[in-house]
């Protein structure tokens, strides 16, 4: 292969392309056990074949409930100004257009999944800005070494099904590189054989109007020198000891869950061949008898699965502390819990949740900066995680304006969006410009008529 100069374009490609089939390769293996694609529990070589089918059922998939309980707390609300003007609404009407309610969402599961999502922002020929969730098996971005923090460069991969060729973009500061190369074949190692893709009307190597790698990066749970990471890293091992210990008593289940018979005192019948012949067609809806009045009958013990049961509830509860999931959600058992015990079994979650958007809100941020958007003018406003009854909620909210908290504080505890909090203020503020234009009318306005009201004109009591 040719060496390429450091940063050009074609260095850049192959570089990339190398740390981006490394990191999907690694969080495959996550991505599978999210999806319920755990590999069979062991088994000895001869009990494989017959054992295989209860193998396939006795998968029950907790690390999907971990990651969306994670992820369905996550909910961006609206986004919250502190210049004058509409630079808000501007930018959740931004946020509205490229769909983001559920691109977002995609973008959150696909971090707690494999680590770390994008989302790509793209000039439109109108002057506006297309914001996209990337998959992460599908861009990379590289930072600088001596600043971290600020992309150098990134790398977008595909496969174009209508050409049957593998694609890839280069996204420099200044200039937007395009590759192309034969579809690899399944299986295939090593670089493909890359050529330029021209596009018709475009020059190879078109300017970045952006002036930035167009990219912001949505890391789950990173460290200083460390990408971010998967919701699951510690979690398969234990999904793995659950496999097994459901495998292991389907399995007896299936051998010894049903009290085996035994009888003695009995002549075994033999067929024509001399074989022996099972005297009795045991069901539960059939009576043995014997003429023989020395035969005894009697049945074995069936197995106990009470151990089996317990160690799989201690295997969930262990996902539980290591995940910071609450218990019910995983064992699905609630037994005489007040609110004050279940908000302390979703403390965990909730911080968890708190530290994680962190991380998300950077990569967010940075989204709406390359879409013309300052930190000052679209500042981030997420959905309360906490799950509270209106009850509760009514009575503090009550409490704290007892406080002189003002009005839009208390509704964005209430947790309405900044759209909706605008909304109320407008209709509070006409509402009192129709009241206090009804008190004006009434006092100012005109005087009866004596000639046309005929109250008008008669005397006062008392001489008033």
């Amino acid at each position: 292969m040719p060496e390429f100069a450091v940063q050009s374009p074609e260095w850049w490609r192959d570089r990339l392309y190398d740390k981006l089939v490394k990191r999907s390769n690694e969080t495959k293996v996550f991505d599978d056990y999210y999806e319920c694609e755990h590999p069979l529990p062991h088994l000895h070589e001869r009990a494989r074949a017959p054992f295989r089918r209860l193998l396939k059922m006795a998968r029950a998939n907790y690390c999907e409930l971990v990651v969306d309980a994670f992820v369905g707390r996550l909910e961006v609300a609206g986004f919250q100004s502190d210049v004058e003007g509409d630079r808000d609404q501007e930018a959740w009407a931004l946020w509205q257009d490229n769909n983001l309610d559920g691109g977002s969402q995609l973008a959150f599961l696909e971090a707690a999944i494999h680590g770390t999502a994008y989302l790509m922002v793209s000039p439109t020929p109108s002057g506006g800005f297309r914001i996209t969730p990337e998959h992460p098996t599908q861009v990379i971005v590289e930072y600088r070494p001596d600043a971290p923090g600020e992309p150098a460069a990134a790398l977008k991969l595909w496969v174009d099904d209508w050409t049957a060729k593998l694609c890839c973009t280069v996204y420099l500061p200044e200039w937007i590189y395009k590759f192309e190369a034969p579809e690899p074949k399944t299986g295939s190692t090593g670089r493909p054989q890359w050529e330029r893709r021209e596009v018709p009307g475009e020059p190879w190597g078109a300017a970045n109007v952006l002036g930035e790698v167009p990219f912001g990066e949505l890391a789950n749970r990173p460290r200083m020198l460390k990408p971010g990471a998967s919701e699951l890293r510690s979690v398969t091992g234990i999904q793995d000891r659950i496999n097994k210990t459901l495998s292991d008593r389907m399995m007896t289940q299936e051998a010894a869950a049903f009290p085996a018979k035994w009888a003695t005192g009995l002549e075994i019948p033999v067929d024509e061949n001399g074989q022996e012949i099972e005297p009795f067609d045991v069901a539960v809806n059939k009576i043995l008898v014997a003429e023989d009045p020395g035969a005894k009958f009697g049945q074995f013990a069936a197995a106990d699965l009470t151990g089996y049961l317990k160690a799989k509830e201690e295997d969930v509860r262990d996902v539980a502390a290591i995940t910071s999931t609450p218990p019910h959600y995983l064992l699905g058992s609630l037994t005489n819990l007040s609110a004050e015990a279940l908000k302390a079994a979703e403390a965990g979650l909730i911080h968890k949740i708190y530290q994680r958007r962190r991380f998300l809100e950077e990569g967010l941020e940075r989204t709406m900066r390359l879409a013309g958007f300052a930190s000052s003018q679209a500042r981030i406003v997420w959905k309360s995680p906490e799950w509270r009854t209106e009850g509760e909620l009514v009575d503090a909210l009550v409490k704290m304006s007892t406080l002189g908290v003002p009005r839009e504080v208390l509704w964005e505890r209430w947790g309405a969006t900044p759209q909706e909090i605008e909304r109320w203020r407008q209709l509070n503020e006409d509402a009192l410009t129709a009241a206090m234009s009804g008190d004006l009318a009434a006092e100012y306005g005109p005087k009866p008529n004596a000639t046309t009201d005929p109250l008008a004109a008669a005397p006062a009591p008392d001489g008033g």
